[in-house]
């Protein structure tokens, strides 16, 4: 019995360091693949000398820490609503539901939104919105706050990466982009350690 109990254990550690692997190769990926975002001219916020220079991004190290596999609570009935934004102007959105979770030893909650205008094209119909600021703002990463892309949850939980986090155009560049502005509601009062800083990201 406790020889079973031995090889159980291996396989439950074989099989979170397997997970743990996959979570930061996922990471890797995004951080690669929003670097080439920002050196394509095509579809970079950078514009000028500051898209020549541009190399990598800066980013937190990766930690675990901050993927956490949230409460998922979908809105009923949501009303749209014009979401303001940088430039002064307005996106519609609708709340698509509340994810809570504990971080740091607090209970947080974070409202996700759902873009009107992405969920009448197929290709982004299943697409979430997670504006939040932290209490990194102003510091390490943009006073503004981040954005995560998150796709609808099949089930009452959605995982939170904060080391996919990013952050909006109007960062980069604020002439040429109108970035909807983080609800009050989605302020966090911890440090979210993770994702993109906001340092120089021309060197």
């Amino acid at each position: 019995m406790k020889k079973i109990s031995f090889l159980f254990i291996l396989l439950s550690l074989f099989l979170n360091a397997q997970t743990e692997k996959e979570n930061i190769a996922s990471i890797k990926k995004f951080q690669k693949e929003l670097n080439a975002e920002y050196k394509d001219p095509k579809g970079s916020p950078l514009r000028g000398n500051n898209l020549k220079r541009f190399k990598q991004h800066p980013f937190f190290p990766i930690d675990l820490k901050y993927r956490v596999t949230a409460k998922f609570v979908k809105t009923e009935n949501p009303v749209p609503f014009e979401l303001p934004t940088s430039s002064g102007k307005f996106k519609q959105y609708q709340e698509y539901g509340k994810a809570t979770f504990e971080l740091d030893g607090k209970l947080l909650t974070l409202t996700i939104y759902q873009s009107l205008d992405l969920m009448k094209m197929d290709k982004y119909r299943d697409y979430l919105f997670l504006p939040f600021r932290d209490e990194t703002n102003e510091k390490e990463t943009y006073g503004g706050g981040r954005y995560m892309d998150l796709r609808i949850p099949a089930g009452k939980e959605i995982v939170l990466d904060f080391n996919r986090s990013y952050q909006p155009f109007c960062a980069y560049n604020a002439f040429d982009y109108n970035c909807p502005i983080v609800p009050e509601e989605n302020r966090l009062p911890v440090r979210i350690e993770a994702g993109v800083m906001y340092e120089d990201v021309y060197h």
